[in-house]
Order: C-alpha cells, then structure tokens, then sequence
C-alpha cells in the first residue's frame, strides 16, 4: 500500500494499551510517538504536529478527554486534516456519533485486533496522503482551469478520474475544498458504478490487498470496453453545478448521505458522506445512483449536525 514508514500519534492514559500500540505499529514499520493522556498528546501536536501522518485517539480519559483533543485538532487550521482514529472500548451509538460529529472519521475498538488496527491505520494515512497530494495538484493548475465556465469531460480509468479532479476543482470558489469530493465521486462513478464493485466486494478486496488489480481486470472486460463517465461541469451566478455521470446499474445510495455509526469502523464506506460535508453545499443523487448533481455555492453554507450522522436502520 505503500503507508509503511510514518509516524503515528498513539494517546492512551493506560501504559499497557500504549505499549500493545506500539508493537503492532512498529511491526508494521511505522514510527511511534506515545502521549500518557490528553493534554500531553496536545501539547506534543502543538509544537510537533507536522510529525504525524495519523493519531489513534482514546475516547476516555481523565482531565482531558479524547473528544476535547479531537475538537482542538478540529479547531487548528495547521492541524484539521490529519486524520484522528477514535479507539474505545465503549459501542454505545450515541458515543460513536459524537465521535463522528467532532471529526472522527475512523474507530477502532478495543480489544486491540493487530489485522484491523492495521487496515483502519493504513486506511486513514492513504487519505491522509491523498489529500496532501490533491492539496498539490490544486495549486499547481490554479491559475489556467480558473477561467473555466463550462464543459463536458469524459474518462474511463481512475487515473483518468484523478487526473481530471484537481482540474475540475480549479474552476470552483474554493478549490482545495471542492478536489477531495470530486476525486471521491469520480473514483466511485468508474470502481462502483462502471465496474459495478459492491461494498462487500470492495471490503473484501481492500482486506487482500486486490483493489487495483481487479479495477483493472474489470476494465477490460469487453462489456466494460466502451464505459465511460460523464462530467459536466457549469458556473452560474452564485454557484457552480457538477453532474457526475456513470453507465452503471446504479446502487442504494441513500444510506450512503451521512456518516452512518454501522460503517464507522470499516476500512472505507464514508466517502460519499465526507465529500456532501467537506465539499460540497448540496449533493443530490438521481434515479438508480447513476447519476450525481453537485453544487457549489460561492459563499458556502455552514454545516449542520443533522447532516453530520444517522441513526442505524431497524431493518
């Protein structure tokens, strides 16, 4: 996956756990730096916060807990996009939404599983990585892809769909806001749309490590040959409108809208959620799901915290 070799933030007010941390960790090559509670762990961001690429955040501890770390990482311009892992041993949904609603977009329970502790740590720092490189790519084609008012682009391949989000992003208000959701569609619209990959293929591939082969084996399928994706993008007074647009069968994309406590502590399945939050001031799905409508408004909206969650379904 190429996520070994970083440095993780393990903040635990139990020697013991930190001790269990940062063997797993360290088997997998990663560097650990380990904080005793809270505001030891705060103190260690604020002066060496550039340091980590994730933090493994335990939820309960005394003086200051780890949801007051995760709003203060939240609330710091230099620190708000590293990605935290909430661990607890605690399963009550209304605890695992709050989480959710301050930032955490990863969970991990304990007792500690090496194989998912690894899946969800690798998972946060490949995003994290991603995007510190969309991050680049926005601002090396600012200047060109600003003028763009309208255009239809078509693309097969998720290099394609990479390629063409950082562009894209260019011709929106706030570009490094707008990239992470668009990279985030237009990779869904080929891998699950196109492909026709479902969650419990993708969950099982991710866990084989297999993801990228079989996107490539699917591709060329002869029934794939001819598939593409449709994006058209248009600025209007106010705003601007992307429709993403596969030639897929489509999928249930409702549960998908909102950051669902049931897929919080899976390895993927939160994209489209984040991407509604982060990116976008509307985000609406048409028909089967095979088409989607973004909008960005040029003076953003604030977000709620009904937007931020929902409760599991009772079926």
């Amino acid at each position: 996956m190429g996520s070994s070799g970083f440095t993780v933030l393990a903040v635990d007010d139990k020697q013991t756990n930190l001790e269990i941390l940062s063997v797993i960790l360290q088997s997998a090559g990663h560097q650990v730096v380990t904080a005793a509670g809270g505001a030891e762990a705060w103190e260690i961001l604020q002066t060496q916060g550039h340091r980590f690429q994730v933090v493994l955040l335990d939820r309960i501890m005394p003086n200051m807990s780890g949801l007051e770390v995760l709003e203060k990482i939240k609330g710091d311009p230099s620190l708000k996009a590293l990605p935290v892992i909430m661990q607890t041993s605690a399963d009550a949904t209304h605890e695992i939404l709050e989480g959710i609603q301050a930032g955490a977009y990863y969970y991990l329970t304990k007792p500690y599983e090496k194989k998912i502790l690894l899946e969800i740590v690798h998972a946060a720092i490949r995003d994290y990585n991603n995007y510190q490189s969309l991050q680049k790519e926005v601002q090396e084609n600012a200047r060109t892809w600003g003028f763009l008012q309208s255009g239809i682009f078509r693309f097969r391949t998720m290099v394609e769909a990479r390629e063409l989000a950082p562009l894209l992003a260019n011709g929106c208000p706030e570009p490094g806001r707008a990239v992470l959701g668009l990279v985030e569609l237009l990779a869904n619209a080929v891998e699950h749309g196109n492909l026709g990959i479902t969650y419990e293929e993708k969950s099982m591939l991710d866990e084989q490590g297999q993801v990228d082969a079989e996107i490539e084996r699917r591709l060329a399928l002869p029934e794939n040959s001819n598939k593409y994706v449709e994006v058209a993008f248009s600025r209007r007074e106010g705003s601007v409108e992307i429709i993403v647009t596969d030639q897929g069968a489509g999928f249930d994309w409702e549960s998908y809208l909102t950051l669902d406590e049931t897929r919080a502590f899976d390895s993927h399945g939160r994209g489209i959620a984040m991407a509604k939050i982060m990116s976008f001031d509307r985000l609406e799905y048409r028909g089967s799901g095979n088409q989607v409508v973004c909008t960005i408004l040029n003076t953003p909206q604030p977000i709620t915290s009904q937007e931020l969650v929902t409760a599991p379904c009772d079926k």
